[in-house]
């Protein structure tokens, strides 16, 4: 490889979408550091690991010398992204967004160099616009244009109501960019339209136009949804440590390649070639040392063993049970194949009574039929655990 080469590597590493990937290429050739820009809105006082997507992208611009801006929304969080929204949001007090953006500050240099990390509040430019240059905002893009946006479509389309403070946030979003020069802006997939109006206000403005990154929504450890706190699917970054690790423990083998992919820079062909569940211990541990400590890793790895150990048989967490190709999936046959009960109608009795756990998720149905090429691990009552591989 190109030494050229390998900062872009790392840089798309997780990366979605690139708008444009040789603008990108272009700007790192500049002799200077490049702008790059990530906002977050305070809506709710806690950070979860979903928003570490970017904020460790951003790590990695930073490592590589540019200038990372930390961009707190304390203005546009009162208004409410409509991102992904059926009707409109409830807009948040002053003092609402002033308590949580105490908390992001705090949160966000676990990750991010304090030293070298610019924190701005975007009040500092829309809260002294005027009423006239608010108007003239505005007039730089159509209403045709922000209905092509999905979520306003499809309101519009059901005569639900858009309100035009609603229209004017990707506007203000993208008017962030123009105020900070930005070259390069991150944000996830849902946030592509204001990512892009970012783009065509500062063409307007007479500016270069930033280039684009969209990640991914990392999913929650439901391995279904985003993680959110709404679906009680989130790791806190301020979750106690035993309760990260036991946490981060629980998800599939296929989420926790993904966590890898997004959360660390470690080379995936590795972390593929390790036992699974050393490889899910190293993970757990690992974040949970970066969000708390060293000692508070060990501890919590420690606490979860201990919690998992059967008092007539000890299982070695680092090792899993292989079932052969000739064993049904169910959950039934699975429980008596890996001799945590003695039998298919105590193995009924216990998934009835919501006594058994797979990846950490109550199974209550005796039908219930586990996939093969995945790794689970499996919990009956409080002493019988072990990990099973399809």
């Amino acid at each position: 490889m190109k030494p050229a080469e390998a900062p872009m590597k790392l840089l798309l590493r997780g990366v979605v979408e690139v708008i444009q990937e040789k603008e990108l290429a272009d700007k790192l050739k500049l002799r200077r550091p490049l702008r790059v820009k990530a906002g977050f809105d305070p809506t709710a006082p806690d950070l979860h690991l979903g928003h570490t997507v970017l904020l460790h992208k951003l790590k990695q611009f930073q490592d590589l010398g540019h200038d990372v801006i930390f961009l707190i929304g304390d203005f546009t969080g009162m208004i409410g992204d409509p991102s992904g929204m059926t009707e409109a949001r409830k807009p948040l007090t002053e003092n609402d967004v002033r308590e949580n953006a105490k908390t992001y500050e705090r949160q966000v240099f676990k990750i991010l160099d304090r030293e070298k990390t610019r924190v701005r509040f975007n009040s500092e430019w829309l809260g002294r616009m005027s009423s006239i240059e608010f108007a003239r905002l505005g007039s730089k893009v159509t209403v045709a244009r922000m209905l092509e946006r999905d979520d306003f479509t499809k309101r519009f389309q059901e005569r639900r109501d858009i309100s035009i403070l609603e229209f004017y946030y990707p506007l203000l979003q993208g008017y962030d960019s123009v105020e900070l020069r930005a070259d390069v802006e991150l944000g996830g997939t849902d946030q592509k339209f204001n990512l892009l109006m970012g783009r065509t206000l500062q063409r307007r403005y007479g500016q270069e136009e930033q280039v684009v990154l969209t990640l991914p929504l990392l999913e929650g450890t439901d391995g279904v949804r985003k993680m959110s706190k709404s679906y009680g699917n989130y790791i806190a970054l301020e979750d106690p440590p035993s309760e990260m690790f036991g946490k981060i423990m629980s998800i599939s083998d296929g989420l926790m390649l993904r966590y890898y992919e997004l959360l660390t820079d470690h080379d995936l062909e590795t972390i593929r070639a390790m036992h699974p569940m050393e490889a899910k211990l190293m993970l757990a541990g690992e974040l949970v040392a970066q969000y708390h400590s060293k000692d508070d890793a060990h501890q919590a790895r420690r606490d979860f063993e201990q919690k998992f150990r059967q008092r007539d048989r000890v299982i070695n967490l680092a090792d899993t049970v292989a079932l052969s190709d000739s064993v049904k999936t169910d959950v039934v046959h699975v429980l008596v194949e890996t001799k945590l009960v003695q039998s298919k109608s105590e193995a009924r009795r216990l998934v009835g009574q919501g006594a058994v756990d797979i990846d950490g998720q109550r199974i209550t149905d005796p039908n219930h039929t586990l996939a093969r090429g995945q790794t689970y691990q499996i919990k009956v009552g409080k002493k019988r655990f072990v990990s099973v591989s399809l």
